[in-house]
């Protein structure tokens, strides 16, 4: 009989892997159930151009349908998996019967954080993670319009980016003394606030949420501050929940996600998870991490799917990621928590071409470059290599990039 690998999950790390999986020699079953009724897309265009209609979902396909057809991979879309038996080896779903499976791979991802004030199940207050919740932004959107976002991260910037760009009136608020506090340092939080304020984006930090008003003319979200602010609508983007019930219900190992080893497997042997539910250890910087991440999704799909093909190569990837807001193009490198000293390159109060280096002693940890792809590939290769920087070379803005690199 052929073996079957189950596959929960139908975003970046669960499109990657199976496609390895088949291409790596797997000759059984693949077999895909995903809670969307969409084949997997890309997420980050969700808040940019499938928002302002420039992209459809055809547009963000990872890969068009054809590809798992030809690769006779059997799709089950719109299905919740609601209990794993491990002794049985099966999965019951809510909808289509129980599966079995020899290997079962859970790429079961995140959800959105809800934020809990009185108000916030009204209408017109929107969430970000899916094309489902896109849709009716879409339709709410017009230029004679006030939104107010809850959350200065990454996903709240880029919503507001977007907003503003079709013409809306855009107020960010943050609970946290600054935008992006949990992911960059000051001199970043700065610059971005400085260019969403030149686009027209209030921002207004130190403001906690406290509840959400609704009334003839529209809504007003209140905060502990005693200000008010009026919209027209409100997304809330306060961060994220990996999806590791179905972990916990069956007894896998989990923390902040499903732990797994250097191959992506769970303590069961025979079980697998990937993407961004996985709690996993990153060789680079000696720590266990939970990294939302499309290279990671990737990278991981790949590794699992090596290792369940019977080639065993240890994932030790560098994390890395990116941001498009406005006319900036955000890309990250490595890891900033704990460093002692930053170097700016560029002119963050006035340009908006600017790279920040993190170092802790003489070790680089990470880079935010902006608008800046030169000192992004450069801080990538020295990071994934464990190269040392001359830091002389990258404070001079006429230095030569090429020559920073000490060997």
């Amino acid at each position: 009989m052929n073996k079957i690998c189950l596959v929960i999950g139908g975003s970046h790390a669960a499109a990657q892997f199976v496609v390895s999986l088949r291409q790596g020699g797997w000759e059984g079953d693949i077999v895909l159930i995903g809670d969307e009724l969409d084949l997997p897309y890309h997420r980050p265009p969700l808040s940019k151009d499938f928002m302002s209609g420039d992209k459809t979902i055809e547009d963000i396909l990872i890969r068009p349908g054809s590809v798992y057809k030809t690769a006779n991979i059997e799709l089950h879309l719109g299905v919740h998996a609601t209990h794993i038996d491990r002794t049985a080896k099966t999965v019951l779903t809510d909808k289509a019967g129980t599966f079995a499976y020899d290997k079962l791979v859970l790429a079961t991802g995140a959800r959105v954080r809800r934020l809990n004030i009185p108000g916030a199940d009204r209408d017109n207050i929107f969430y970000l993670r899916s094309t489902k919740d896109v849709v009716p932004i879409k339709a709410a959107i017009a230029p004679d319009k006030k939104a107010v976002i809850i959350g200065g991260g990454y996903i709240g910037l880029e919503t507001a980016a977007s907003m503003r760009k079709q013409g809306m009136s855009v107020t960010v608020l943050e609970a946290m003394e600054r935008i992006l506090q949990r992911v960059t340092a000051p001199v970043m939080s700065d610059f971005y606030r400085r260019v969403h304020t030149e686009e027209g984006v209030v921002i207004a930090e130190s403001q906690v949420a406290s509840a959400i008003e609704t009334h003839e003319q529209g809504m007003t979200v209140h905060t502990t501050s005693g200000d008010k602010f009026d919209a027209d609508m409100v997304v809330i983007g306060i961060g994220v929940i990996p999806n590791m019930e179905l972990a916990d219900d069956a007894g896998l190992k989990t923390g902040d996600g499903i732990f797994v080893n250097e191959f992506c497997q769970t303590n069961d042997p025979d079980i697998y998870a990937i993407g961004d539910v996985t709690w996993h250890y990153n060789p680079i910087y000696d720590t266990h991490i939970r990294l939302e991440s499309v290279p990671n999704a990737t990278e991981q799909g790949k590794t699992a799917a090596l290792h369940i093909n019977g080639n065993e190569k240890p994932y030790n990837s560098l994390p890395w990621f990116w941001s498009d807001q406005f006319d900036l193009k955000l890309q990250i490198a490595g890891l900033f928590g704990g460093y002692d000293e930053i170097i700016v390159r560029g002119d963050p109060d006035n340009s908006r071409n600017v790279a920040t280096f993190y170092f802790k002693g003489d070790r680089l940890l990470a880079v935010d470059a902006v608008n800046s792809p030169r000192e992004f590939m450069m801080s990538k290769m020295a990071l994934s290599k464990d190269k040392m920087l001359d830091k002389s070379i990258l404070i001079d803005p006429n230095g030569d990039l090429k020559s920073a690199i000490i060997d």
